[in-house]
């Protein structure tokens, strides 16, 4: 009997991760969430890390009707300082994603101050969570860091009751 030793398939068998959660999970189906904000910097940012922490069966994309193009940097500490890495997050306008069929389609911008984007897409689910934006916070450097933290932690907790009642459970067939 001739086997052929691991080295020599090294770099012959290439599956990109979703092949390998068909091929792993074939019981599951692929979930899209798109997070909505203004600026695409800070709050969509942080609930597009969360999602993606919760669930690697899911194709999580955020965006904004008017994207900065850049992260929020307290954002991207914040969400650091708990074990998710957003840095390599990029800032993109919505209308990158005008042509993608949506399964949830979430807005995340605050109160009456602001206009949450309206999305026209094809979506099958949409809802809007509202936080308030730390961006905004002004006083001591402590207070300003400490709405960052209170605006993570609510983001943390909001998506994950999304996660664990509505979405999870709609992952299987």
């Amino acid at each position: 009997m001739r086997t052929t030793p691991p080295n020599a398939l090294k770099g012959q068998l290439k599956i990109n991760h979703k092949d390998l959660n068909t091929i792993l999970l074939p019981n599951y189906k692929q979930m899209k969430v798109l997070i909505l904000c203004t600026g695409n910097s800070c709050r969509s940012q942080m609930a597009h890390g969360f999602m993606e922490s919760f669930d690697k069966r899911m194709t999580i994309r955020s965006a904004g009707t008017e994207a900065s193009g850049k992260l929020n940097e307290k954002a991207v500490t914040a969400m650091k300082e708990i074990g998710i890495d957003i840095s390599h997050h990029t800032s993109d306008s919505v209308d990158k994603y005008l042509g993608d069929e949506w399964d949830y389609v979430i807005t995340v911008c605050g109160g009456a101050n602001e206009n949450c984007p309206a999305f026209m897409g094809k979506v099958k689910h949409r809802l809007h969570i509202g936080f308030d934006d730390p961006t905004y916070a002004t006083g001591t450097d402590e207070f300003v860091w400490s709405e960052y933290i209170r605006v993570r932690n609510e983001i943390k907790d909001a998506f994950h009751q999304l996660y664990t009642s509505e979405i999870k459970p709609k992952l299987t067939r």
